[in-house]
């Protein structure tokens, strides 16, 4: 015996065998996990994309120049916004593409999942800020200031609130 207690050639992870299926089951979990996380992205990507697509049109249009300061700050913020939400939502395939098949898998996941929360975080804040503007442009400032915070207060509660506090009660069973 060991001083570990484990048989001589075995050591606290296990025998070569148990060794390697662990690496098996660590390498089809991750691999779940980058599918899992690619799929999700699929439906965000679209919808970022629109967005975007949408703001790049507005300066061309014959209402723009009537914006004021405000907005047209508003306007630009939400812009840089909606462009690093779809860089941070489309840079998983990228980081895919670029370490396919060179062993990096788990850095993929750990990234990607980072780069996918702080795209939702981004997309979240974009469109409360493109809420605000709509709002400041049809009805007044007070009224577009309401509805921008309870746009950031409903995105923070559905996406962040809620799952956390189903866990919290999953938890406690």
């Amino acid at each position: 015996m060991s001083e570990t207690g484990a048989p001589p050639g075995e050591d606290d992870e296990g025998t070569d065998a148990e060794v390697a299926s662990n690496d098996e089951e660590r390498a089809k979990r991750l691999t779940r996990n980058l599918n899992e996380l690619l799929q999700e992205l699929r439906v965000t990507q679209t919808g970022v994309q629109i967005l975007t697509g949408f703001l790049l049109t507005l300066p061309f249009t014959t209402r723009f120049p009537d914006l004021d300061r405000v907005q047209k700050v508003t306007y630009l913020g939400v812009l840089v916004g909606s462009v690093l939400a779809t860089g941070l939502i489309i840079a998983p395939v990228a980081f895919h593409r670029v370490l396919f098949r060179q062993g990096e898998r788990e850095w993929i996941v750990r990234a990607a999942n980072r780069a996918a929360r702080s795209g939702l975080v981004a997309l979240a804040l974009t469109t409360s800020g493109v809420v605000w503007l709509v709002f400041d442009l049809v009805t007044d400032r007070t009224a577009a200031h309401i509805a921008g915070a309870l746009s950031v207060v409903f995105f923070a509660g559905l996406w962040a609130g809620l799952p956390l506090l189903s866990r919290r009660l999953l938890d406690e069973d």
